[in-house]
């Protein structure tokens, strides 16, 4: 495939200044959405952004890009009948050279958001890309870099910036109103079905460019049922139910405590239980983040409330198959002295309901919008820097379970000993899973990681290899850059 060229998206900035547009107040603003989505299974978020943008005043759909003609062509003829000119393509690379396109919606698979991100700011458009943010470490902050430095805008949204009450419960929070906080908890216990397994390699679609689909990820022989989406569960290009769920959560817990950089320290075990299948990610995790004085737990409990479920053709979003945490089953719970915070809601240390939280912050989409015309990165509800502080707390978990090995459930305990909340979760999560039969001397057990927050490096005994998974190796010429 050929090299970008200067003319294209290596370029400097400087050779960049003509695919920019100087959008005013009243222009109308094009956008083109990168990654349609699949119609198989789950998926169509780009759809989803396509029909959301397109209902905000000024903006206009000009373009769809997906290396799949099965999901891009139906979208694009959906377009074209109801008498809007859209434009197609299949290389991500063609779209960034229309000068005419002035913001991108990246929802790719995740190995793509950074390059894409990284090339359209190169190209003078600005970026709403989906969670998470990148799919490694390094890569987020090339994104946060090439944001700045061609000062683009670029949003990566999370549930816990939505419009639904949570952030302003976070700052009544700290306000004090229910004391310090202990420790926060983010829970993700819903449950995820397998995904079956295949007996050798599937044969790719005919109507799907596969090395353009691979991008900056290997190019290995498809080892899934579902080519799309279910690749979320597959280490080479999605980050597993953490990288899945988490950003929603995990960027909640992290502004409650109002964390700006890394934990120094995170340890997380787990396993992926209840089936064997094509997947290569947890379906359960229990991890720790040492923050101080308020430390950050989450969980992630990928099965039904017990076995008996497990062999039935149990429904992920029926109430019966998981139990709850303070009312809820996903999301983030703030401990404090004196009650606690679950979502919206405030209750007293008797579970007595205080208060409930009404939204006042924007919608996502429109406040995307709202600042791409304003030109003020600080008018952003969800920078990519947030996005990249909150996706790092993934990448560190998942490293470091990606270092452990099995072990013994009573080992495991000890090594933790000392932290009282992850002490009584960890008993909390080994019962969950005893409960669905599962061996709890098989799971894996991470290594507890250091990390110098300033420079967002992994020290101490497990640096070297930590420091290896903390970024990608990359194919010509899908290589994410050193220097944006």
């Amino acid at each position: 495939m050929k090299q970008v060229t200067r003319r294209g998206l290596l370029a400097t900035g400087a050779a960049l200044a003509p695919f920019s547009r100087v959008v005013g107040a009243n222009d109308t603003i094009r956008l083109g959405v990168v990654g349609v989505g699949s119609t198989v299974k789950i998926g169509g978020k780009g759809k989803g952004d396509a029909r959301d943008f397109a209902k905000i005043p000024g903006v206009k759909v000009a373009a769809f890009c997906d290396v799949d003609h099965a999901n891009l062509d139906p979208e694009v003829k959906k377009w074209r009948d109801r008498g809007q000119k859209v434009e197609a393509y299949t290389d991500v690379r063609k779209l960034l050279e229309n000068k005419d396109i002035d913001i991108v919606s990246v929802t790719t698979p995740n190995h793509w958001h950074a390059l894409v991100t990284v090339w359209a700011c190169q190209a003078g458009k600005d970026v709403f890309v989906q969670k998470p943010a990148s799919h490694n470490l390094f890569e987020g902050r090339k994104m946060v870099e090439a944001a700045r430095k061609y000062k683009r805008i670029v949003q990566c949204p999370s549930n816990s910036r939505s419009p639904n009450g949570f952030m302003e419960a976070v700052a009544w929070v700290k306000q004090g109103n229910l004391g310090k906080i202990r420790y926060v908890h983010g829970i993700n216990w819903a449950g995820r079905t397998s995904i079956g397994k295949v007996a050798g390699p599937r044969p790719v679609p005919a109507s799907i460019d596969y090395d353009l689909w691979c991008g900056p990820g290997p190019v290995l022989p498809l080892l899934r049922e579902n080519l799309h989406y279910d690749w979320h569960w597959q280490w080479p290009y999605g980050d597993g139910e953490l990288g899945n769920w988490g950003p929603h959560i995990l960027d909640g817990c992290r502004m409650a405590i109002g964390a700006q950089a890394p934990p120094p320290r995170v340890v997380c075990m787990g396993g992926r239980f209840g089936y064997i299948d094509d997947g290569q990610t947890p379906n359960s995790q229990l991890m720790f983040y040492d923050y101080q004085p308020a430390p950050i737990l989450f969980e992630i409990r990928g099965l039904p409330k017990e076995k008996s479920l497990l062999a039935t053709a149990w429904d992920r979003n029926q109430n019966q198959t998981m139990d709850s945490d303070c009312g809820i089953r996903q999301g983030t719970i703030i401990h404090c002295e004196g009650g606690y915070v679950a979502q919206n809601k405030a209750y007293d240390k008797d579970g007595k309901l205080i208060k409930q939280f009404q939204p006042e912050s924007p919608n996502l989409n429109v406040n995307f919008i709202e600042a791409v015309r304003s030109r003020k990165q600080q008018d952003l509800v969800a920078d990519i820097l947030d996005g990249h502080q909150t996706v790092a707390l993934i990448h560190m978990a998942n490293i470091s379970y990606r270092l452990g090995k099995a072990t013994p459930a009573g080992e495991m305990r000890e090594r933790i000993a000392g932290k009282r909340e992850l002490t009584a979760a960890f008993d909390r999560f080994r019962g969950h899973l005893r409960a669905n039969d599962v061996d709890v001397d098989k799971m894996i057990g991470g290594p507890m990681l250091t990390m110098d927050p300033a420079s967002e490096r992994f020290t101490g005994d497990y640096g070297a290899e930590a420091n290896k998974l903390a970024r990608g190796e990359y194919r010509k010429p899908f290589i994410v850059p050193e220097k944006v």
